[in-house]
């Protein structure tokens, strides 16, 4: 049962850590390239144990060669006066560093060819992952360009359906401005039509006749000659309608 427990509590800790991974991709990334830098770091620490053993076969390579060279001049010395004992141990003591001189030569060339295996192994590997971390900056970038593509295509749509609201509302608003400006319209016509042009002109007439009248009483008092305008005799009052002889309406 605990283990169950444990094994639910461990799947809701990796999905919630795998969550932030994918919400923080660049943070990752920073944390495996100081991954990169600590490996390569351990690796040049044994990569450089390695080259400090090859130069101590190097060395003794090269002390055993002299050590050979002496020993062979020693021996031929003592062997050409005759000094065949001395000869005989230079001799053998030359066989024993020949014989070393040979396996550190085997050695040497081995921890060469093995450093040079490791260096190229190195440069292989880093080369490889920082192709990769390379591109994953790039897909990082095109991931980061993406979701701003899509934050802003999903920003238009909701203008796009904003906007569609307010062009309904626009719209309503339009007709409840034509009712209106119609019904305007009909009530100006309909009090135009009532209007009574018939008084508006007799009306008129009447202020010309009253106007030629008072400059007829002018000119008259002043002895000035004066001419009444056509109008000026028309009825200043409307015509009222009388019952004739018949008993039908006439008009005077």
């Amino acid at each position: 049962m605990f283990r169950r427990i444990s094994n639910i509590f461990k799947g809701f800790l990796s999905l919630f850590v795998s969550g932030i991974e994918k919400r923080n991709p660049e943070a990752l990334l920073e944390v495996e390239k100081e991954n990169l830098r600590k490996q390569i770091a351990q690796y040049n620490t044994g990569l450089a144990s390695h080259a400090g053993m090859c130069e101590r076969l190097m060395s003794q390579v090269k002390k055993l060669e002299n050590d050979e060279r002496d020993l062979r001049s020693k021996t031929a010395a003592n062997l050409k006066v005759g000094n065949k004992a001395a000869a005989g141990q230079y001799a053998l003591r030359l066989q024993t560093v020949s014989r070393e001189l040979e396996e550190n030569r085997s050695q040497l060339t081995a921890a060469e060819e093995t450093y040079k295996s490791l260096s190229k192994a190195r440069d292989v590997a880093v080369t490889a992952a920082k192709a990769k971390i390379e591109s994953l900056k790039g897909a990082i970038e095109d991931l980061k360009m993406k979701r701003a593509m899509a934050e802003m295509n999903e920003m238009a749509s909701g203008m796009i359906s904003e906007i569609g609201g307010a062009g309904d509302t626009l719209n309503r608003l339009h007709e409840m401005v034509e009712e209106e400006r119609t019904k305007a319209a009909g009530r100006a016509r309909v009090a135009k039509d009532s209007l009574n042009l018939g008084e508006v002109a007799l009306k008129e007439a009447e202020q010309t006749a009253l106007a030629d009248q008072a400059l007829a009483d002018f000119a008259a008092k002043e002895g000035l000659p004066f001419e009444a305008s056509p109008t000026a005799n028309a009825p200043t009052t409307p015509p009222v309608k009388t019952m004739g002889p018949t008993g039908e309406a006439t008009t005077n």
